[in-house]
């Protein structure tokens, strides 16, 4: 099924995703130092280190006890979603190159998947893939590549794509019309997957199993941030980055005409929307009901784009800091 874009609504909290329970502030973070910057993604992998990637192509994996760092592959490109198989082998989204496979450290990167109906995938966001090896991944734009981020999110074009590739190979588009479409999740009972519209401040379900297959509805609504990566942490709740809270300009350019939209990215930086310096992480079941809303000033680091949770400890991953942050999830 095909989803066109939809209008947008004004900013308001649906009732699902208001707080179920009051949250202490996150705790405070220890930093893991990068040799580069923007670990837009974290994974944990199977041995309990962390993967993640930087914006000049390296790949890390990273002892959280210790703080080493070794470099295990480049990826040609910038790297943004990751997803670790129980091997330990990492499915990677590189921005001008596709879904690449890395099956070991040092080994040469796999091309998974790098056309789309004959295109270049350029701006592939999240990935994951089921047991059976099917694959499932995010496209945010398929008008802007990965350096124009900020002008597909004024632009509000919608043009971004939830893509299943089959283990023969055969790819499908299961949902068209996402806004900026970025983190991916399959729920453990494989009935659903769910993807995040950064654009659009939303969390779609897509159904693939029972009366409601091939169909899309909502989970969550009119978020207070910008979603961004997500990933199901051992505790069974779905993890979601937020990069930024909500931008009261883009909130009034949005019902605008396209055209008036482009032209505040034309503006000097100093004068379009820019994100706002925060730590935040969401947790949601996997119906949309918040459990956790940890919050942090982000003084010290911000632009939270990715958390995996493991056993009670988050890593946080950033669009720009040369580090990945470690916190915990407040005792309830």
């Amino acid at each position: 099924m095909h989803m066109s874009p939809h209008r947008w609504t004004p900013p308001r909290l649906t009732a699902r995703a208001r707080r179920t329970r009051s949250d202490p502030p996150m705790p405070p973070t220890r930093l893991l130092p990068l040799p580069g910057h923007g670990p837009e993604d974290v994974v944990v992998l199977p041995d309990g280190r962390i993967a993640t990637g930087t914006e000049d192509g390296a790949i890390w994996r990273v002892d959280p006890a210790t703080g080493a760092v070794e470099r295990i592959a480049d990826a040609g490109g910038r790297p943004l979603g990751m997803h670790a198989e129980p091997d330990g082998a990492l499915l990677i989204c590189v921005a001008g190159r596709g879904i690449l496979r890395l099956a070991e450290a040092g080994a040469d990167l796999e091309v998974v998947v790098a056309e789309l109906d004959g295109a270049p995938i350029a701006f592939p966001s999240n990935v994951i893939r089921d047991d059976d090896g099917t694959i499932y991944f995010s496209i945010s734009s398929r008008r802007w590549p990965f350096e124009q981020w900020m002008t597909d999110i004024l632009e509000h074009s919608g043009s971004g794509q939830l893509v299943r590739r089959d283990p023969d190979g055969h790819l499908e588009v299961l949902v068209d019309g996402l806004q900026f479409a970025n983190g991916v999740v399959l729920a453990p009972d494989r009935s659903c997957l769910l993807v995040a519209e950064t654009g659009a401040y939303r969390i779609t379900r897509y159904w693939l199993t029972g009366p409601r297959a091939g169909t899309t509805d909502y989970v969550v609504e009119n978020l207070p941030g910008s979603p961004d990566n997500m990933l199901i942490g051992s505790d069974g709740l779905v993890w979601v980055g937020i990069v930024s809270p909500r931008n009261p300009l883009l909130d009034r350019l949005f019902p605008l005409p396209g055209i008036l939209r482009r032209l505040v990215d034309a503006l000097p930086d100093r004068l379009t929307p820019a994100p706002v310096r925060s730590v935040w992480a969401l947790a949601f079941d996997i119906d949309g009901t918040l459990v956790h809303d940890l919050q942090r000033d982000g003084a010290d680091y911000a632009l939270v784009t990715a958390v995996a949770e493991h056993n009670g400890t988050l890593y946080l991953g950033s669009l720009s800091e040369p580090a990945i942050a470690v916190t915990s999830v407040p005792a309830s």
